[in-house]
């Protein structure tokens, strides 16, 4: 029947229609029928085209569906009544009655409902101003909640709607249920941006006593927003600060924010033996600017009172960088080559820092030389560095240094599948003599030589009819990627005791760059006889999204063929394996094997099972061994636990347990509640800090489901910010 109707229409236009210009300057409205009763009606006369019994009507992203219509091809004008849809991109209309022009967009109605998310509005007497391309009505309500009493929601006498804009209303009140609680004499909702809000926590930690934070989320125009933030602890004090965020086009973007509070307890939390001052705050300011195409440049800036003052108010922020740089920086790029320019200042002395005023650093990334089968590439630096230790623990020290690296590289493939890259390469560094109390060095001349090559190989198989209900698989391919990667550095000429450390090789649970530009420890350099092992193995199948790992799995080492006196014959066996025997289960293990001694250096595993919405659970168990690098080590048991109880309730649980001492060091419970508009959590958590008083917390966090507080998932990786931090 649809076929039908569109063929009958296209006939009558083909055949009658010849007047219609306009008509032919444009795509035709497709007319289709919905149920098998459907029918059409067209006055040749008129151009007229009259369809009954269920149509639709698309035209461009316009779709109007009505139990009956009766539309003039050549205007674009219809008139549609009976259970009336319109979608027109993404706003959806509604009502028993409606005048719409497909060209024009214009609408006329009695009675309508519109859905412009995450509004929806109802209300009368709707037409659209063709000037400013803005709807009136009258007798409207403006609402979040998508039902048909809803929860709250604002009426007006009289309400204008700019689709996309924004929607603004005059002598409009604000109803809670059927209770009237507030009158606006003008309101607007931006239909862009997220509009101004209240947002509150009130919680109890016994390290702040009862407390409330309160924030204003504003918008002043569409290049600024930011939030005013006033928050009170019983124990604490009162805390205020502000940020704004600026979006300033080809003048680029950024952020700043302040925090203050005169804390009347400063040493609540405080390390041993350091005393915290009642004045306490925090200043960050980052800003972006895109100068020109491949030229940035980026200023950060974090300045704070005292080294906790960030973990004390902004947990989740502490938790993500325990000590951030504050620097400027620009860079250029060119197809093959880059310069960047670094300052990195030393802005908060209880931070060890090592400043660098400027650090200049031209990359040659790999280039062919012309027609030949060599490729080149370099890195060049200079500048003026200073190693500036916390609170004046060690002397501090600087001093000039200017470092060269080049080296040629000749991949080849061999037989079809073997890929071979042989490399050559030297450095030469200058180092100033260095200034500071107690300082040895004097200045220096240092040249590295460098050689080795890579050698590696990619072979696969496919078993297209391996099948598996059970294990979801559809088809096999299995993938292997061999590869050797050999090093030879000789004893420089000067060794790295000799010389000021600034970029020196720092402690890793990881294995660090063995080639050259990638190992940039260049005041670490020193003889390396080493044979980089490893060997990838992945084997995956077909799955409903797509390609899909059911195993991803990494072994490499080092076989040190000359080590250093520091160094034992082998590195640490390193192990990665990611396992997905089914769509929705995932195992992970990572460990550090040490080969000279015969046992485990550290062991991360974790299993998270998500069936379906309902349930998920995520077990795991990190392990490092006593090490004089790592320090006392860890046995910490991970479980974090989500089950949505009914379509209204959910609970999430995580525990910290360290079986180390048999100590529980941090449990979270999380219950949620789903409010229709709005959702609700309240969290405990309960953290044991060994030796000091259990740091007990609880609070309520509410958020509108429209303007979520929280991005997704966000409460579940940093559930801090459920407490407020």
């Amino acid at each position: 029947m649809k076929m039908l109707l569109r063929i009958s229409l296209l006939a009558c236009l083909a055949l009658g229609f010849s007047r219609a210009t306009s008509a032919q300057q444009r795509p035709v409205i497709i007319v289709e029928g919905l149920t098998p009763a459907s029918r059409l009606q067209v006055d040749r006369t008129t151009g007229r085209a009259t369809a009954t019994d269920g149509v639709s009507m698309t035209y461009r992203d316009a779709v109007l569906t009505a139990a009956r219509a009766t539309l003039d091809q050549e205007s674009g004008d219809v008139v549609a009544e009976g259970d009336v849809r319109l979608q027109q991109g993404k706003e959806l209309w509604t009502g028993e009655r409606l005048e719409y022009n497909f060209d024009t967009r214009r609408i006329v109605t009695d009675q309508f409902r519109a859905g412009m998310a995450p509004f929806y509005v109802r209300g009368s007497g709707l037409n659209l101003d063709l000037t400013n391309k803005v709807y009136t009505a009258t007798n409207a309500l403006v609402t979040t909640d998508d039902i048909t009493n809803p929860g709250y929601h604002v009426q007006a006498r009289h309400l204008e709607i700019a689709p996309g804009r924004f929607i603004e209303a005059r002598s409009a009140v604000l109803y809670l249920g059927k209770i009237p609680v507030f009158y606006y004499p003008y309101y607007r909702k931006s239909l862009d941006r997220h509009p101004n809000n209240f947002a509150f926590t009130p919680g109890y930690r016994n390290l702040y006593g009862a407390y409330l934070l309160g924030e204003y989320n504003w918008v002043w125009t569409t290049n600024l927003d930011g939030t005013i933030h006033l928050d009170y602890r019983t124990r604490r004090g009162i805390g205020t600060g502000l940020d704004f965020n600026d979006y300033l086009g080809k003048f680029g973007q950024g952020s700043f924010e302040s925090y203050y509070v005169h804390d009347e307890d400063p040493n609540a939390n405080a390390p041993t033996n350091a005393v915290i001052r009642p004045d306490r705050h925090r200043i960050s300011f980052s800003h972006h600017i895109t100068i020109r195409t491949n030229l940035t440049a980026r200023v950060v800036v974090r300045e704070q009172s005292d080294p906790t003052v960030v973990r004390d108010f902004y947990e989740w922020e502490y938790r993500k960088n325990v000590q951030p740089n504050s620097f400027l920086e620009v860079s250029q790029l060119w197809p093959n080559f880059s310069l960047n320019a670094l300052a990195q200042p030393k802005i908060n002395d209880f931070f060890e820092t090592v400043e660098r005023l400027p650090d200049l650093r031209l990359s040659g990334f790999p280039q062919q030389l012309g027609v030949s089968p060599f490729f080149y590439e370099s890195e060049t630096s200079a500048g003026w560095y200073r190693h500036s230790f916390a609170n004046g623990i060690s002397n501090d020290f600087s001093a000039w240094r200017a470092d060269t690296f080049h080296q040629l590289l000749l991949p080849q493939t061999l037989f079809g599948w073997l890929n071979v890259t042989p490399r050559v390469g030297g450095r030469f560094t200058h180092y100033g003599e260095a200034d500071g109390l107690g300082t040895t060095t004097e200045e220096q001349n240092r040249g590295v030589f460098n050689t080795g090559a890579e050698v590696s190989a990619k072979a696969s198989r496919v078993w297209p009819g391996a099948r598996s209900q059970f294990w979801e698989v559809n088809g096999l391919r299995h993938i292997v990627q061999p590869s050797l990667n050999y090093v030879y550095v000789p004893s420089p000429n000067v060794l790295p005791r000799e010389l000021p450390q600034f970029d020196s090789e720092l402690p890793s649970l990881r294995l660090v760059p063995i080639t050259f530009p990638d190992y940039n420890a260049i005041d670490a350099i020193d003889t390396q006889n080493v044979l980089r092992l490893s060997l990838r193995n992945k084997l995956q199948t077909k799955r409903a999204d797509g390609v899909d790992n059911l195993v991803n799995w990494a072994l490499y080492t080092d076989w040190r063929i000359k080590p250093r006196p520091d160094q034992g014959t082998f590195a640490d066996f390193y192990s990665d394996m990611d396992i997905k025997p089914r769509s929705w289960l995932t195992l992970t293990s990572e460990t550090r094997y040490d080969v000279d001694n015969g046992h485990l250096r550290i062991a991360y595993h974790t299993a998270t099972i998500q069936p379906n919405t309902t349930w998920s659970v995520s077990l795991g168990h990190y392990y490092v061994r006593n090490h004089d690098l790592f320090g006392e080590g860890n046995n910490l048991i991970t479980s974090r636990i989500y089950y949505r109880l009914s379509e209204n309730w959910g609970v999430r649980l995580a525990h910290h347990f360290e079986a180390r001492d048999g100590t529980m060091e941090e449990q979270y419970y999380t219950i949620y509640r789903d409010l229709r508009s709005w959702t609700s959590a309240v969290t405990l958590r309960v953290r044991n800090n060994r030796g000091g008083p259990t740091d007990f917390t609880v609070a309520l966090t509410l958020s509108l489901k429209a303007y979520p507080r929280f991005g997704l998932g966000k409460d579940k990786d940093s559930p801090s910010l459920l407490l407020g931090g």
